[in-house]
């Protein structure tokens, strides 16, 4: 089944997640906040220092699981990398959650920011996560703007206790509910890749 016709990011209902946390889009406040200005922060715009980037024990703590897949991106695709970790950076998450998110949505959309596809589409799901409108994630428009629809998954993130400490397929189908939960995992190297290259570009 293609993947992008999956139910999508706690779009079959607005469901209760294991350890007790409950999310849904409706809990979501996807307004952005603020990013912590840190001292590496500072230096570098002082120009005193260049940041380096992050290396794969932060990128991919707990090792892959099973084999990996790869897709070439197109200019359109590496822009929704970037809109990815810089929306990550705006929320205040961490070069991990930027990698789990990127692995996500090339899982649900191949990084491409769909919209609806017809009969070869998942209900209504839509956007680099294929999310859905009438799941309460927000108006087509909403879920089809990279910012937006990172945002929405990094909420749902954070709601999962003890995400940081879990192989990424289980976080991502912790958020995602998907009908094929470990095939996020195949994506994780590629997806610490893109994030090295573009965390401190």
């Amino acid at each position: 089944m293609n993947t992008i016709l999956r139910r999508s990011a706690l779009g079959i209902a607005g469901l209760a997640f294991g350890a007790g946390v409950v999310a849904g889009p409706q809990a979501f406040d996807t307004t952005t906040t603020p990013t912590p200005t840190t001292s590496a922060d500072s230096a570098v715009s002082a120009g005193a220092v260049q940041v380096e980037k992050p290396d794969m024990d932060t990128l991919i703590p707990h090792g892959t699981q099973g084999s990996q897949s790869r897709i070439d991106l197109g200019d359109e695709q590496t822009g929704n990398v970037q809109a990815i970790i810089e929306a990550t950076k705006k929320a205040g998450m961490d070069e991990r959650a930027a990698v789990v998110a990127i692995a996500t949505s090339l899982q649900e959309s191949k990084l491409e920011n769909l919209g609806h596809l017809g009969d070869r589409n998942d209900h209504d799901s839509q956007g680099l996560f294929q999310q859905r409108p009438s799941s309460g994630w927000g108006t087509v428009e909403q879920i089809t703007d990279p910012e937006y629809s990172t945002t929405a998954f990094l909420k749902g993130l954070k709601q999962v206790e003890g995400w940081q400490d879990m192989p990424l397929t289980k976080a991502a189908q912790t958020v995602q509910v998907s009908a094929y939960p470990f095939h996020y995992a195949q994506w994780e190297t590629q997806a610490a890749d893109l994030v090295a290259e573009h965390w401190t570009s």
